[in-house]
């Protein structure tokens, strides 16, 4: 038995954030899950550039890799989880990690990239305590 999907029904269910831009970077479909991790709701953010979500010293970066993925068509993100800071609506930071993929027209060129992102603020700043603690540790013992 073959069982149809309602796409719309999953992005809106997933737990993770999901978030879709344009070839341009503005932003064209924000989950429910992507309004609690960031903060803007969805009327917030649709059509309004990434830079909403990416720190200020991080964007020139994140625009050269977007530029590159689009010319291209290739990421190295569709497979490998990508650790980066994130903004809170409240400018509070977020450690996020996401993986990408590439939506594209029938000619084979880029449309827009999907982000499907996790909130590992949490996850971060116990690494970042265990690691200071071990540090101290280390240090102790010399």
């Amino acid at each position: 038995m073959s069982a149809t999907v309602d796409f719309t029904q999953l992005v809106m269910a997933a737990g993770d954030a999901i978030v879709v831009s344009d070839a341009q970077g503005a932003i064209t479909v924000w989950n429910p899950a992507a309004e609690r991790m960031f903060g803007f709701a969805e009327g917030e953010a649709l059509g309004q550039s990434l830079d909403i979500i990416i720190p200020e010293r991080q964007r020139q970066r994140h625009w050269d890799g977007y530029a590159n993925t689009m010319r291209t068509g290739r990421t190295r993100y569709g497979s490998e989880v990508l650790r980066v800071p994130a903004l809170h609506k409240d400018g509070h930071a977020l450690s996020i990690a996401f993986t990408v993929a590439l939506l594209t027209a029938p000619d084979g060129s880029v449309t827009g990239i999907v982000a499907i992102i996790r909130d590992e603020s949490s996850r971060w700043a116990e690494e970042r305590k265990l690691r200071r603690r071990l540090s101290e540790l280390e240090s102790a013992s010399q």
